[in-house]
């Protein structure tokens, strides 16, 4: 089995970050257990009730929660009228750090998957002191390059998908082909001040990351289209505000600053078959990155399969009693 039996929160609360935002927090598992903190993707897709089962409830006291304005989280990006100016990756590291301090926490295990990895490599090497193991699922991070293959370079594979992408701005917003402009074109779409054009700059945006992963066997065919319409407005909203600032780091900063994780055990789980994140960039954090061990999951994409939620569980299994 991949999963732990369902699990329902001891705790949880809103912590009050600044600006105005309030973090939503959970804490499940064993009071005494290992502290885990989740680290979810998106950025913008909120935790969930599913990333809680990886974690033996016996061993792990597991935290959660849901990066700003996301999830439970307020204000919430669903709201065309909140304003992201102080959700940015500086302010998400800030904010681990407040949850650790808060909780009372020396170290912990970090876990994500996705963008979840960008956020745990940039928090862990700004803070290795703070970490005793690190678990990531579909790795990223969030390289200009990476941005240009997900929202670009897959058009190679899906051109009359990536074509209504890239039509979904209207031609005088696109700034010469910039992709950068693309991608903050649609976060304007998206907090329009008429809800039709919100409507269909979140759906053309959906539409393309399912196109992604539409050849993908695992999992559901619409994993971005079928979300709640506020959720989904919230994860277009933030994913496009994210991107189009290439999650404000330098590029190839994460990879480069690897070296400062020396210590820290490391699993990379990666699917062969990732298109939305390709194979290549958990390769070259495994070579950056001593302690890591990569496996490489012959049967899944971004979206996972059985074979790479098993390879996560054993791993924290592995680090539970460490």
């Amino acid at each position: 089995m991949s999963h732990y039996p369902p699990i329902e929160p001891h705790d949880h609360g809103l912590l009050d970050v600044g600006d105005g935002n309030l973090v939503y927090w959970e804490v499940c598992g064993n009071p005494e257990g290992k502290p885990a903190l989740v680290v979810h993707g998106g950025p913008g897709s909120g935790c969930n009730a599913t990333t809680r089962r990886y974690f033996d409830p016996d061993r792990y006291r597991v935290v959660l929660f849901d990066q700003r304005n996301c999830g439970r989280s307020i204000p919430h990006a669903g709201d065309p009228a909140t304003d992201l100016r102080h959700n940015t990756t500086d302010h998400l590291i800030a904010d681990m750090e407040r949850l650790r301090v808060h909780l009372g926490i020396d170290k912990w295990l970090l876990y994500g998957s996705s963008w979840g990895s960008t956020l745990i490599l940039a928090y862990a090497e700004r803070h290795p002191e703070r970490v005793s193991e690190i678990v990531i699922s579909s790795v990223t991070t969030t390289r200009r390059s990476e941005i240009d293959w997900l929202y670009r370079g897959a058009g190679q594979i899906f051109p009359e998908e990536w074509e209504r992408f890239r039509d979904g701005v209207p031609e005088e917003e696109r700034k010469d082909g910039d992709l950068f402009e693309l991608l903050a074109a649609y976060g304007r779409l998206a907090e329009d001040p008429d809800p039709a054009v919100r409507e269909r700059a979140t759906a053309d945006w959906c539409a393309w990351e399912d196109a992604v992963l539409s050849q993908e066997p695992h999992g559901s065919a619409r994993p971005y289209s079928d979300r709640p319409p506020a959720a989904r407005r919230a994860l277009v909203r933030i994913c496009a505000h994210y991107f189009s600032h290439a999650a404000w780091l330098e590029e190839g900063a994460l990879l480069r600053g690897a070296h400062q994780l020396a210590g820290i055990p490391g699993v990379l789980v990666h699917g062969r078959f990732d298109l939305g994140g390709p194979l290549v960039t958990a390769w070259e954090l495994a070579r950056a990155w001593p302690d890591a061990r990569l496996e490489i999951v012959e049967d899944a994409g971004h979206k996972g399969s059985a074979t790479e939620r098993l390879a996560v569980r054993t791993a924290l299994d592995g680090f539970a009693d460490r």
